[in-house]
């Protein structure tokens, strides 16, 4: 899918949960802009890439792992953390919350600040995926909406912290076609209730979400750093 507009030409991206969904189309998004993208994700050498992205078999909860890939990259202009899970329904175990939050939350400040140091070289961006379940509740998903309610508030904090050098901001997507949503677009799932309560009464598609993150990453977005961008057909609104 071609972005007009934006241009990563030489430019260098990481991208994490980058073998599916949301990830994997801003991987391909950033590369058609002409960016030299490094896409990390599980089963990463099962998949052929996109031209113009390298996959990366890494697991956002090794620390050891991601500080090491990051070391071998000469330069970084933006990182766009996509890897999170979900456990509907089992998230009320204790143990099953931690490690949702261990991959969606603290694999998130495990990358970027694993990417610091490259990213204020740079002058360059983040960009952290939340959810519009950061602002509701999720009665299945007590751990995926506390991560991403946490991702908002990480996003806002490191946006302060890291300033001026680099910018740090968020996307919020609403109700995205991806592996993650499957259970619910079924048969017998909750899509109907979801598309009457979505103004542009679709669901989104991953490439839905590459636009804006590919903005908050550009110079158009020079001034703007701990901004949560809502990508959710309008959901929230209703």
């Amino acid at each position: 899918m071609s972005h007009i507009g934006f241009d990563f030409s030489g430019r260098r991206v990481l991208v994490t949960g980058a073998t599916s969904g949301i990830g994997l189309a801003v991987a391909t998004g950033f590369a058609a802009a002409g960016a030299q993208v490094t896409a990390v994700g599980l089963r990463a050498a099962e998949l052929t890439p996109p031209v113009g992205v390298r996959f990366v078999e890494a697991d956002v909860t090794d620390g050891a792992a991601i500080a090491g890939l990051v070391a071998g990259l000469d330069r970084l202009d933006a990182a766009v953390c996509c890897a999170g899970i979900i456990r509907r329904d089992d998230e009320h175990d204790p143990d099953v919350f931690a490690s949702v939050l261990d991959v969606n939350l603290t694999g998130t400040m495990r990358t970027l600040s694993s990417c610091r140091e490259l990213l204020r070289s740079s002058r360059g961006s983040a960009v952290a995926t939340a959810s519009m379940l950061s602002y509701v509740g999720g009665p299945r998903v007590p751990a995926y909406a506390a991560s991403k309610g946490g991702t908002v508030a990480l996003v806002r904090s490191l946006a302060l912290a890291w300033a001026p050098e680099v910018r740090v901001n968020g996307i919020a997507p609403g109700w995205i076609a991806t592996p993650l949503t499957a259970a619910l677009r079924a048969p017998g799932g909750s899509s109907q209730a979801i598309l009457a309560r979505t103004p542009m009464a679709r669901w989104g598609e991953p490439e839905d979400v590459v636009g804006p993150t590919l903005f908050l990453c550009s110079g158009a977005a020079r001034f703007i750093t701990g901004e949560v961008l809502r990508v959710d057909g309008g959901y929230l609104a209703a």
